[in-house]
């Protein structure tokens, strides 16, 4: 009796300690909860064609870009003629404005330069000044190679590879789909990246579109 006793207790110690060990029991055995889960950090990978500097912003929407060199802008100062005007930003990104002189744009948004003219102007030039700023015309971007009309094409935002091809007359017959390249104004290396018909473009990009030899 006191033999069938022991046994009991040894019995249900073991299974008390199995869910405790599961990881110990999978690798005696040869199983894992890999065989029937997939791996959740292998399951967030995806491919990466067209590689942004995290300090790029990609523009979605006109209050979203960023101005730069060649940006046409307009600035209205309501009441005050002498101070509204078009004008477009030098290579530098800057322009020469009344009693501020030189005004640093480049990088900013719309709503970020508004804000700068404003409390520049309230510092001793005007009391309660109004300023709207608008963009006029935007920087180019560029296409070459294998497109019907290579070439500067004023940018927008939002658009995408496949739409600046478009406006640039399409695709050549000798164009390649899987040689598509972009260089981003903002990379300081220049490198072009390979990139897909429905990657955003960015303000001042150069894309190449290469033949096709099959």
């Amino acid at each position: 009796m006191m033999h069938n006793l022991t046994s009991l207790l040894v019995l249900l110690s073991m299974f008390a300690w199995a869910p405790a060990h599961a990881g110990f029991l999978d690798k005696l055995f040869g199983a894992t909860s890999s065989d029937t889960t997939p791996s959740s950090s292998l399951s967030q990978v995806t491919p990466v064609y067209d590689a942004v500097s995290p300090a790029t912003v990609v523009a979605t929407n006109v209050s979203d870009y960023r101005l730069g060199a060649g940006d046409k802008l307009g600035i209205t100062v309501f009441n005050e003629k002498e101070l509204s005007m078009e004008l477009r930003l030098s290579d530098a990104g800057s322009f020469l404005y009344p009693f501020l002189g030189e005004v640093v744009a480049k990088n900013k948004t719309i709503g970020d330069l508004q804000a700068l003219l404003t409390q520049r102007l309230k510092d001793g030039y005007l009391v309660d000044p109004k300023v709207y700023v608008s963009i006029l015309e935007y920087r180019p971007f560029f296409v070459n190679g294998e497109v019907g009309k290579p070439g500067g094409y004023p940018y927008q935002p939002g658009l995408t590879i496949r739409k600046a091809i478009s406006l640039a007359g399409g695709l050549t017959p000798r164009a390649s789909l899987n040689k598509i390249y972009v260089v981003h104004e903002a990379d300081p290396t220049g490198t072009p990246r390979l990139t897909t018909l429905n990657a955003i473009l960015l303000p001042g990009d150069t894309i190449t579109i290469d033949q096709s030899f099959f």
